[in-house]
């Protein structure tokens, strides 16, 4: 493996370990006692997270209807010299097949309510919007000119919440632990990989609308 491989897998790692940590943690800081996996899940409690929810029945909805008309991919994903809309559209369906678009709905649906019980409704689709196509823009730039999905947007719900842990969390510890998700979106950009870039505009967004004073949605 040489050293651009052995990089991209780091951040990967780093990426989903640390984020596997966070997540746990923020969605279970009522004091909910429930092992991992399911941990993950504590987030979707009463009351349901409404952005998360309407985020997941959307991707579902779509990602039934690519599977039922493959054209619709070819028809909304990124393409070489492609309208600028593309940059929207690609973050709509998932061109690498069953277990893009599996692993990206497993992913939104852990990721988005623990971000939706953070910053709020319009926060998350905010930072999801903004990360996703700031990352399809820059793809259809030059950094990869063909595909969609969006892995990217739920990246930037990560960094979100990692840039706003690290200066607001109650774990010292995971505090610093966090520091890696950024510093791994840093390394993706370097390396050309989209990821990175929603990785770093969701931190950005994170560490700039998250605030101490905002009350939690409570259970």
């Amino acid at each position: 493996m040489n050293m651009h491989g052995v990089l991209l897998y780091g951040c990967a790692v780093a990426v989903i370990g640390s984020g596997i940590q966070l997540l746990t943690t923020l969605a279970t800081k009522d004091g909910a006692e429930t092992p991992p996996p399911l941990a993950l899940l504590q987030a979707w409690r009463h009351p349901v997270p409404r952005a998360a929810t309407a985020l997941l029945v959307t991707m579902v909805v779509l990602g039934v209807a690519q599977t039922a008309a493959p054209a619709m991919i070819d028809t909304l994903e990124r393409h070489p010299h492609g309208a600028w809309w593309r940059a929207v559209t690609a973050l709509l369906v998932q061109s690498s097949g069953w277990f893009q678009l599996l692993f990206n709905l497993a992913a939104l649906a852990v990721v988005a309510p623990i971000a939706e019980r953070q910053f709020g409704a319009w926060r998350t689709l905010l930072i999801f919007s903004v990360s996703g196509v700031t990352a399809q823009a820059v793809s259809m730039a030059g950094w990869s000119l063909q595909g969609g999905g969006d892995s990217v947007a739920i990246c930037g719900l990560v960094g979100a919440l990692a840039t706003w842990y690290a200066a607001r969390g109650s774990v010292v510890a995971l505090r610093r632990t966090a520091l890696a998700i950024p510093a791994a979106g840093l390394v993706l950009c370097l390396l050309t990989n989209n990821h990175g870039v929603g990785l770093v505009i969701g931190s950005a967004l994170g560490a700039g609308l998250a605030t101490p004073t905002r009350p939690p949605l409570t259970a």
